[in-house]
């Protein structure tokens, strides 16, 4: 027997994978409680070990936790590897099947021109609006402490990212931090738990019989590309009104493309990338930042700490005065990456390979489904010492913690990898910073709540159910900036 078909005999088949007890037909699905699905793939991750495989009617799906596969996986995207082929006309039905989603030739075009529009020079060119933004956020919670009032910070964080993407990604700062009703939130609340319902269906219900779900994200849906076509409108309007000899934002590079010659990009596509943004720069960076506090709430002594660094480097600025400085700001990042190993936004990567291909030990046909979970190796005593205690500074270099040697950021992909790596990542690390070194500057938060009701919640992202805070005013006092940078960087 030759060395390949030798190969190919060791390799284990889709059907060799252990499989949790199902029933007959159904396989787990009804195991399968979609608003804790992360949580159930865990468990069964615990118990079976990776990979594993579970039945939906019929349809394997393998589950792995392996930093290093997750990482050669989506390396090989787009040649090999795509987001499940079932997302792409979910998405397409609603009108959002851009960037993310897109596949094959229509991705490259959107690619460039939304990580253009997203890159750290337009990010540095952006700061003052966003530091703008970030005092309206600020002035906010004030307001709020000095009410007394006990604030949902879900709600009020994903105002901010919500103002932050339209103002840099299309031109227009809807100013929800400033109103109470009647946002585009509440619209776009509705639509993230309806893609993981219909993504994750075993048949496409809803194109047949529309439920109360259904009816209400309609609803939600009219309302929001409603609002995307205005401002789409109202930015071409302002291309033939004031015309720039290059694009100012996003909007407006898109709409130029459109109009080229022989363009394959239409008002579709662009109102497509305007949604996928919103929902994006919207659900993952709030909901990251509101994790954050859920571990802050609970550690006096690191929100002293975090007080103290952001006076060093604010001053008496309630904001970051200069895009420069915020690089400054590394414990309040090491406290972000720490959150998200623990709590991870995106608990879930789904991929499917375009052709047959090998992973790890076993074959995998093409269009095989394949779930990667992202917390098991960030819990993994081989990646992270001590890995279930919160502990920022095992991300910033030079730390004395003996117990923290053993770091491996590699195992961390929060953000993704490769080619399709997320290409929001800077605003969203720029806007993490500055809003925890706003909040430890002027305040002191604590959970309002038995932080034990503070759950997790499958909706696409992975998202806590609540996160209401109480907030109090520090005293004002004016700390000199030091001469030498005091925070050491990460690794």
């Amino acid at each position: 027997m030759d060395d390949a078909a030798s190969s190919a005999q060791r390799l284990r088949q889709v059907r060799d994978l252990p499989c949790p007890r199902g029933l007959p037909l159904i396989g787990n699905l009804h195991q399968l409680d979609a608003p804790r699905l992360h949580r159930v793939l865990e468990a069964w991750a615990e118990e079976l070990g990776t990979p594993y495989r579970f039945q939906i009617c019929g349809m394997p799906v393998t589950v792995w936790s392996d930093a290093e596969l997750s990482q050669s996986v989506m390396r090989e995207r787009p040649h090999r590897y795509r987001r499940y082929a079932s997302l792409e006309p979910v998405l397409a039905e609603i009108g959002c099947n851009g960037v993310f989603s897109a596949e094959g030739a229509a991705w490259e075009p959107q690619r460039r021109l939304v990580t253009q529009a997203l890159s750290l020079p337009h990010i540095r060119a952006f700061y003052p609006t966003l530091q703008t933004i970030t005092a309206r956020l600020h002035d906010r919670w004030q307001r709020a402490a000095e009410r007394g009032d006990v604030v949902e910070m879900t709600d009020d964080l994903k105002r901010y990212t919500v103002d932050v993407t339209s103002a840099l990604a299309f031109g227009e700062d809807p100013r929800t931090l400033e109103q109470e009703r009647g946002v585009i939130q509440e619209h776009l609340a509705q639509i993230f738990p309806t893609l993981m319902h219909r993504v994750n269906a075993p048949f496409p219900y809803w194109r047949y019989v529309r439920l109360p779900r259904d009816r209400r994200t309609d609803r939600a849906l009219a309302e929001v590309h409603r609002t995307i076509r205005g401002m789409m409108a109202r930015s071409r309007e302002r291309m033939r009104d004031e015309p720039s000899d290059a694009p100012r934002h996003l909007l407006e590079a898109m709409l130029a493309l459109r109009d080229a010659p022989g363009s394959d990009v239409t008002d579709d596509i662009i109102a497509a990338n305007v949604l996928t943004l919103l929902l994006a720069g919207e659900d993952t960076t709030a909901n990251a930042l509101a994790w954050s506090l859920y571990y802050l709430c609970a550690d006096e002594p690191l929100q002293q700490r975090l007080a103290s660094e952001a006076r060093a480097v604010l001053g008496t600025h309630a904001v970051c005065p200069e895009y420069g400085l915020v690089k400054d700001l590394d414990l309040f990042e090491a406290v972000c990456s720490e959150t998200l190993r623990l709590r991870p936004v995106a608990a879930i990567m789904a991929f499917e390979p375009v052709e047959y291909v090998q992973v790890g030990d076993v074959a995998l046909p093409a269009g095989s489904k394949m779930f990667f979970l992202t917390r098991g190796p960030m819990l993994d005593a081989r990646h992270y010492s001590l890995p279930g205690r919160f502990d920022p500074e095992r991300w910033l270099r030079g730390h004395a913690d003996a117990d923290a040697r053993v770091h491996d950021p590699r195992a961390w992909v929060q953000f993704g990898a490769g080619p399709r790596v997320c290409p929001g990542r800077h605003l969203a690390a720029m806007e993490m910073r500055l809003v925890l070194s706003t909040l430890m500057n002027r305040f002191t938060v604590k959970l309002a709540v038995d932080p034990a009701t503070i759950e997790e919640i499958t909706a696409f992202a992975m998202v806590p159910n609540r996160m209401p805070v109480r907030l109090e005013l520090r005293p004002t006092v004016a700390s000199p900036r030091p001469q030498t940078k005091h925070s050491p960087g990460r690794d």
